[in-house]
């Protein structure tokens, strides 16, 4: 451990010894299979970590199988009271409360007998040093404190690493630019925590560069916790955080796709023409694109070597699984379609398990952007080119559709907005990163495209889904330049300029009313879907110029 961790640890109130400091993998694995940690201390139960047939680690978080957005809050003070989009993505905790909630994380890390008598509730600390952010000029130290070895093993894949002497040395020079201390084993009390409504309590504090994180051992709440870390800090500095993925082309040509779950952008950001950067969280700055991470957060579920080869083959040492199953008589062979614990079964990677990854991921300025959406009632086209102001409105608007089937309740699809297509991660106002990627696209004169993943033919139900090798053909298209250079035609209703016609695409779902067979009802759909994009927009009206809300 070294001096100015010592130091850092004391003054952030942590007086447990028994720290392990940037531990290699392979001790991670030993430290997660030894009878302190094979399970949790947790009052949520949790399975027994093993190790794969493939070597990956696999690891139960306990209760929590997903990220708890309505137990998020960020401590309001003076920091924060006019720079942060406070409302449902980003509510407040008083000084109070949030002094609370640490002083139970310091609790946990201590083993305060005044609270758990005799029993070792932490039996170590580990710390994971890092980078979020590949570009030196823009990346951010950052510590990750925790008690289970699969958390820490999460967390040193998820960052950027680096050598432990130039890590010992940036952080001996200046210390972490956030610490992110994660006691999720333990839980907070609302009764008595002001703005506390349940066990589970995740908080952000910008004053004080840190992040704690109670009731909850689900790994995924640090990585975005970080994400959102970022989406504060990037904007002062002049860049652009994104909730996209990204690739480059042999002539380093480089492909933004911005996505929500379910549109595509993982597994369309894995192309086989092209280089990888990653798959999730990118900065656009002026010296280009650069990755925030340096591994990938995948799901799990229906994973096949056949469908995903790049995400199948990752999943080897170093990996770690969450929550899933085996084959039956199969040992430590992982039943990738098994949702008894959760559908949101996951696997985490070092970018270096992808063949064709791109390192450092670092790209230039984008040629092209690609909003990905699936449209489950199946009258947007497979691709339409976007005008400037229309780029900006879908990019606030942020529309994909809730299949029916994937939540309780859900009996037809729902449309869904989520801002820059990444509501939940935003710490400030949408209009503000909309803003900088209009001057970016206009600097770089870069082309905007929306694609459609969803459904063709009709809605959920009566159409069907548009095949990925359709898909994967637009997009070659466009990386080729061919559909930039072809005839546009204008639809009504959306006013989207679609190709005529496309190389290697079936030309009947071009424009999709020809692909419905009931005219009138697609008309009827259409209408629907139109008037919940304007509704929607009226969230963002008092801030968005006139000539964008218009489109």
């Amino acid at each position: 451990m070294t001096d100015e961790l010592k130091n850092h640890l004391l003054k952030l109130g942590i007086t447990n010894t028994q720290v392990v400091h940037n531990p290699t993998v392979p001790e991670l694995y030993e430290y997660a299979m030894h009878a302190d940690h094979i399970g949790s201390v947790s009052y949520q139960p949790t399975f027994d970590t093993t190790i794969t047939q493939t070597g990956a680690l696999s690891c139960s978080s306990g209760e929590k199988t997903g990220r708890s957005p309505k137990d998020k809050r960020t401590l309001l003070d003076d920091t924060t009271k006019d720079s942060v989009w406070w409302g449902d993505v980003n509510m407040p905790i008083s000084r109070k409360g949030y002094d609370v909630n640490r002083s139970r994380v310091l609790d946990f890390f201590n083993n305060n007998k005044e609270v758990f008598g005799d029993k070792k509730m932490c039996k170590k600390i580990f710390v994971i040093d890092g980078y979020a952010g590949q570009d030196e000029h823009f990346r951010k130290p950052v510590r990750i404190i925790c008690s289970r070895p699969y958390h820490a093993l999460f967390m040193k894949q998820m960052l950027i690493r680096d050598s432990e002497p130039k890590l010992n040395k940036a952080f001996g020079e200046h210390g972490p630019s956030f610490t992110v201390m994660n006691a999720g084993e333990y839980h907070a009390d609302p009764s008595i925590t002001e703005n506390v409504d349940t066990k589970t309590s995740v908080n952000v504090n910008f004053s004080d560069s840190e992040m704690i994180i109670l009731g909850t051992q689900y790994a995924g709440e640090m990585k975005k916790g970080v994400f959102g870390v970022m989406h504060y800090l990037m904007p002062e500095m002049g860049a652009l955080s994104m909730h996209a993925s990204a690739n480059e082309g042999k002539d380093g040509d480089t492909t933004l796709l911005f996505g929500l779950s379910g549109t595509g952008k993982t597994t369309l950001s894995a192309d086989p023409h092209r280089a990888l950067l990653g798959d999730d969280e990118h900065v656009w700055c002026d010296n280009g694109i650069f990755n925030i991470e340096g591994g990938c957060y995948a799901k799990a579920i229906g994973l096949t070597q056949e469908n995903e080869p790049d995400i199948y083959n990752a999943i080897k040492f170093g990996a770690v699984v969450e929550n899933i199953q085996y084959l039956p008589g199969e040992p430590r062979s992982i039943d990738y379609d098994n949702v008894d614990v959760t559908e949101n079964t996951r696997c985490c990677y070092p970018l270096e398990h992808i063949e064709g990854v791109k390192l450092p991921p670092q790209g230039g300025h984008p040629k092209n952007i690609i909003f990905l959406t699936c449209d489950a009632n199946g009258v947007l086209p497979p691709v339409s080119k976007l005008t400037f102001n229309q780029a900006m409105y879908h990019f606030i608007s942020g529309y994909t559709a809730k299949v029916a089937g994937t939540e309780m309740g859900i009996t037809e699809p729902v449309a869904t907005f989520s801002s820059c297509f990444g509501e939940a991660f935003l710490s400030r106002h949408p209009y503000l990163y909309a803003k900088m990627l209009a001057e970016k696209v206009k600097q770089h004169d870069a082309h905007v495209w929306l694609v459609n993943t969803g459904w063709t033919g009709g809605k959920y139900g009566v159409g069907h889904r548009m095949s990925l090798p359709a898909t994967r053909t637009l997009l070659d298209r466009i990386h080729d330049g061919s559909l930039e250079k072809g005839e546009f035609e204008t639809i009504p209703g959306f006013n989207f300029q679609i190709p005529k016609n496309l190389e290697g695409v079936d030309s009947s779902i071009l424009n999709p009313v020809k692909s419905w067979t009931d005219k009138a009802d697609f008309k009827a759909t259409s209408v629907k879907l139109a008037s919940q994009f304007v509704e929607n927009m009226k969230n963002y009206e008092d801030v968005t110029p006139a000539e964008v809300i218009k489109e």
